[in-house]
């Protein structure tokens, strides 16, 4: 289809056609494009983690046979996939490519980010690399989780090859989304904007993006090394062939936990935006919670190894890992005390953004707290492997990133459309998700507690109870984002014109039309307060 110039009054329609959005160089419009596709992975991964608790809702009546799935075979495949999609196609990308696309230029009063054109390539590469991914489940398909542990992964006769390949193709987009970031903050702030006048959701991009470049390279490298081994035979971490698969443990931890932080930090820089916006306050202790999500960052690179407790690793390298992860709760925990305090004597408003970010405060706190148990060493090796490791993840991911995407994405929808949605349908999403998460993943804590190991299709009676009502919890979330669903269709269609500014909101992306022009401000803003003042 031939591009059509139409020069609109906003980005949306300021081309039109389809070609127009697949060469587009706008942030905004890229930022929207990831938004369908991580939305779409979203879908498929969802779906899988409903058929893994519909399997596991009762123990099987027969053994090798599935009550949904076929066989523990195909179970494997369904749980490597929903674990591979979520982690590489929803939740590393989330945040920073749909959000942090969209609102780091306009925030920080640039037109666009530094290299528009490498901006349109990272989402070809992240849609090259996940088509890959997904091909894969036509082909042998893949059962080895979304850790990909050898020697396993390199004896298993299914298309690990390829979905190790789409791993890597989905790493360079995640490279060249953080290169951009990190070159934008520093050379296109507006006049006035220093960097400790920039918005907390840019500091969390700015920590994320260094994450993104540093970390990212080792997962790449070590994924060529497991293709290298597949291919030629060469012993790397096969022991068979004279490898170690520790080895592989150690490369891919290396990478995999600062990629906990990838997902993280972003969704705590929304909720700061949410909490001072629907606080009507000045965030308490700005510079602190900045500085806070450098720390997270810089910490998360030495915490790999308690992921390796039960490896076989030295006791005193075990205590020394133990410590150091213990240790990135000091920064984690200075953002808890600041948003708190931020809510002393604000005039706090409940609209579903905030319920969003004080559903993020209290799954995050439990996650918190758990991993800070999973990272003393005797509490590790009783829990590991089993469905308490299971809870404190989903706890940590779920329960914060994907709670902070939504309150971030209905705190930021009448700017991104010019509409608003229905309040009343909002908040009932957030309702069935919130409750529905925490019926479906806290006994999952109980099950670990009681020795029910992760991974497996089927278990003995005893931990039938709990599984039935995590199941019906897993129902209750997918009511909860068919609500979801449902307001932001609603707001779409029939949602009334957006005010410029509907929050009260601060920072700059409020300053201009609703949905922003093409160009994201008519004239250059030039920032002459602190942020959170400034208007």
């Amino acid at each position: 289809m031939a591009k059509t110039t139409a020069h609109g009054d906003n980005y949306i329609n300021f081309e039109k056609g389809i070609w127009s959005w697949l060469t587009t160089v706008d942030h905004k419009r890229i930022g929207l494009m990831y938004f369908i596709t991580v939305m779409f992975f979203f879908f498929i991964g969802g779906v899988m983690a409903l058929l893994l608790r519909l399997e596991l809702f009762a123990p099987n009546a027969a053994p090798n046979v599935g009550q949904i799935l076929a066989n523990g075979d195909v179970y494997n495949q369904v749980m490597t996939y929903h674990g591979a999609i979520m982690v590489f196609m929803v939740i590393v990308p989330g945040i920073p490519a749909i959000l942090g696309n969209f609102f780091l230029p306009l925030q920080i009063g640039a037109k666009d980010v530094a290299f528009p054109r490498i901006n349109l390539l990272s989402w070809y590469c992240f849609m090259a690399g996940a088509i890959l991914a997904i091909a894969t489940f036509f082909t042998t398909k893949i059962d080895t989780g979304w850790t990909f542990y050898t020697p396993y992964s390199i004896r298993t006769g299914t298309a690990t090859a390829m979905m190790v390949l789409a791993a890597f193709i989905m790493g360079m987009s995640s490279i060249l989304t953080g290169l951009n970031f990190i070159v934008t903050v520093h050379k296109l702030r507006a006049p006035g904007m220093t960097m400790h006048r920039m918005p907390l959701f840019i500091w969390s991009l700015y920590a994320t993006a260094i994450l993104q470049m540093l970390a990212t390279p080792v997962l790449g490298i070590t994924l060529l090394l497991l293709a290298v081994e597949r291919f030629l035979g060469i012993g790397i971490f096969d022991p068979k062939l004279g490898g170690d698969p520790v080895l592989f443990q150690h490369f891919f931890w290396f990478y995999s936990h600062p990629a906990v932080y990838i997902m993280i930090i972003p969704a705590m820089g929304i909720i700061s935006e949410l909490i001072t916006t629907f606080s009507k306050k000045v965030i308490f202790g700005y510079t602190a919670i900045a500085y806070s999500s450098l720390g997270i960052a810089a910490v998360s690179f030495f915490v790999w190894g308690h992921h390796m407790f039960v490896s076989g690793q030295s006791e005193t390298t075990g205590i020394i890992f133990s410590f150091l992860t213990m240790l990135v709760g000091v920064p984690t925990a200075i953002k808890m005390f600041n948003w708190v305090a931020t809510f002393y004597k604000g005039s706090v408003s409940f609209q579903s953004p905030m319920l969003y970010a004080l559903g993020f405060m209290f799954l995050f706190a439990i996650g918190g707290v758990t991993g800070v148990m999973l990272a003393t060493l005797p509490i590790d090796v009783h829990f590991h492997d089993t469905y308490f490791v299971v809870a404190h993840f989903h706890y940590v991911m779920v329960g914060g990133t994907l709670m902070a995407l939504m309150g971030g994405y209905f705190y930021w929808f009448p700017k991104m459309f010019g509409k608003m949605y229905n309040e009343t349908t909002a908040r009932i999403s957030f309702v069935f998700i919130f409750i529905g998460f925490n019926v479906t993943f806290f006994p999952q804590f109980v099950l670990g507690a009681m020795g029910m190991p992760r991974r497996y299709f089927d278990y003995i009676p005893a931990y039938e109870n709990l599984n039935k009502i995590s199941t019906v919890g897993s129902w209750l979330i997918l009511i909860g984002f068919l609500f979801g669903l449902y307001t932001i269709v609603q707001g779409l269609l029939k949602g009334e014109k957006a005010p410029m500014n509907p929050w009260g909101s601060k920072t700059l992306e409020w300053q201009t039309a609703s949905p922003p022009p093409h160009d994201n401000f008519s004239v250059e803003p030039v920032v002459t307060a602190g942020p959170y003042e400034y208007r």
